[in-house]
């Protein structure tokens, strides 16, 4: 029998971050939250269902407690797939960006964009020796789209999209893959707050005729946590029912 893999979900406690981690039902998977409380909830209603999941605080903008949360994986063996999942969308529709305040812009690059290489490069480091390895970074389509209004998180998505490809080339040569998920607007909790024009937009333009759900994005995420998509590296995959499609 085949040993169960470990792995690592940031901001799994809900919405899309638990539709990941639903998608590995066959590995061992711990959660990563700030929100601890909901994120022991959760992995509590997984373990309940027979998933083997377990829950551990994680703030992705702060280094100490990256380096806490990487101590803690490291004793559970080291994961062998990570998928940086943890984010903030700040402000939605809401300024231009003249209007934006500094503290937002940096706020926000911090958690999305430095959080996200902060992470990778604590928990990188078992994948380094076993020489094997897989990251999934969590961007947006917004980057591609250049969504207004919205400056300081298409400037962090667009960060987690070129840092992938070179996180790809540096992690390669060590037998790791580096790639990326691109989501359009997705039906969760922390997209209720988005403007009823910003949906509308987005039913208007997309090719299929649907709202997007978590499981859409998820079901991609497992894709290229698989065997699978073994010979691909440094790709971003955009999954928002075709309202862009990059070249």
């Amino acid at each position: 029998m085949t040993e169960s893999r470990l792995v690592v979900v940031t901001g799994g406690a809900r919405g899309l971050g638990r539709a990941i981690v639903e998608a590995f039902p066959e590995d061992r998977v711990v959660i990563g939250d700030l929100r601890i409380e909901l994120a022991e909830q959760t992995a509590a209603e997984l373990r309940t269902a027979g998933q083997q999941v377990s829950a551990h605080p994680l703030d992705i903008a702060d280094t100490g407690s990256v380096r806490a949360f990487a101590a803690h994986v490291a004793e559970l063996g080291g994961a062998q797939v990570l998928v940086n999942n943890a984010a903030k969308a700040d402000r939605v529709g809401g300024d231009t960006f003249w209007e934006l305040e500094d503290q937002s812009f940096d706020q926000l690059l911090r958690i999305n964009a430095t959080g996200t290489w902060l992470v990778s490069k604590h928990l990188v480091r078992p994948m380094l020796e076993r020489r094997s390895g897989v990251i999934i970074n969590l961007a947006s389509d917004a980057a591609y789209y250049g969504s207004p209004r919205l400056v300081h998180y298409v400037a962090s998505k667009g960060a987690v999209l070129a840092m992938t490809r070179t996180m790809a080339r540096d992690a390669g040569p060590h037998g790791i893959r580096v790639n990326a998920v691109a989501p359009g607007l997705t039906r969760v909790e922390a997209t209720e707050s988005v403007p009823a024009d910003r949906y509308a937009l987005y039913a208007d333009h997309r090719a299929l005729d649907r709202d997007q759900v978590p499981g859409d994005v998820a079901s991609v995420v497992a894709f290229l946590a698989s065997d699978a998509a073994s010979y691909l590296t440094g790709q971003t995959i955009v999954v928002d029912g075709g309202f862009v499609m990059p070249t």
